[in-house]
């Protein structure tokens, strides 16, 4: 599998991101690995709390939140999805698949061996970690979904959706940080438009940006389809807790908690947290409030039960 790895010089010295590296290998397609990047900070003894992002961005997404799960005793490791952050980035999209970047992640809890975890998840982090959390149960004590879904194609995407697909394939040059500029409720300062955009030199290094909206199941017949679909048969039973913390402000995924609540036992145990003034980037909009509510939630529902 060809892939490319981000110069490390491209991070040295990001706003709010001082974080040491870590790495393990997961197996690529033609046996070779590939380097995955995360973060991971915190007392070793502390609960972990498994912190995934979706696209376009990485572990910098939760920069200022890490400091204060730290503070509140939480070991925090945050991934760089394979294609994003400081992982390695395979230059063809056909090497990118929903089941690959499932058992990539797969691969890096086994390999760190994390259990009585607490999966956060958002946008992609979703995706993939509900399925993590369906095929593994037993390694997960809660979750906290946020502006996200598991979607199996059986029901028609937003409109919302559909529009940034399209926007996603026409980009001519694909930019990290005009997503976010034109998502994010405040403007983006110029160091922070630095970082999201440090993972990606130039438009060869973003084939998995490129592809991740397409690979979200939009008809019954996808190929992450049944797999969706049995997740969701375990999610259904699924009574460990879980906090729906959405925003109000996702044209996406706005009122997605609903689902949730009506399919999940774990998410109608615990009573919804709705992150005010923020859009789809909850922990770029509203990083306090979002990580405050993740504290509240472990403390009360997983750490005293």
């Amino acid at each position: 599998m060809e892939f490319l790895r981000t110069p490390d010089d491209r991070f040295e010295g990001l706003s709010g991101y001082p974080f040491a590296p870590h790495y393990v290998d997961v197996p690529a397609a033609d046996r070779d690995a590939l380097r995955m990047h995360y973060v991971d900070e915190g007392p070793r003894e502390g609960r972990v709390l498994l912190l995934l992002h979706g696209e376009p961005t990485w572990s910098y997404l939760y920069r200022t939140m890490i400091p204060e799960l730290v503070a509140a005793g939480f070991r925090t490791i945050a991934p760089d999805l394979i294609g994003f952050g400081r992982s390695d980035k395979p230059v063809h999209r056909s090497d990118y698949t929903y089941a690959r970047h499932v058992a990539w992640l797969a691969a890096l809890i086994e390999m760190l061996d994390l259990r009585e975890m607490v999966l956060v998840c958002q946008d992609w982090g979703g995706l993939l970690g509900l399925r993590l959390l369906a095929e593994h149960e037993d390694r997960f004590a809660g979750a906290v979904v946020a502006n996200t879904g598991l979607p199996t194609g059986d029901e028609p995407q937003r409109e919302a959706f559909l529009r940034w697909r399209e926007a996603s394939q026409n980009m001519k040059s694909f930019s990290a940080s005009f997503v976010l500029e034109r998502t994010c409720t405040p403007s983006l300062a110029p160091d922070v438009v630095a970082g999201y955009d440090a993972p990606f030199p130039d438009e060869s290094y973003v084939a998995g940006a490129r592809e991740f909206p397409m690979l979200v199941p939009t008809r019954p017949d996808d190929p992450a389809s049944d797999a969706n679909r049995a997740a969701w048969n375990v999610l259904e039973r699924f009574e460990k807790p879980m906090l729906c913390a959405f925003s109000d402000g996702d044209p996406i995924t706005r009122g997605g908690e609903r689902v949730f609540l009506r399919r999940v036992p774990g998410a109608r145990a615990v009573a919804p947290v709705t992150i005010a003034g923020a859009s789809h980037f909850l922990q770029e909009d509203r990083p306090a409030e979002f990580a405050t509510a993740i504290v509240a939630f472990v403390r009360e529902h997983i750490e005293r039960s």
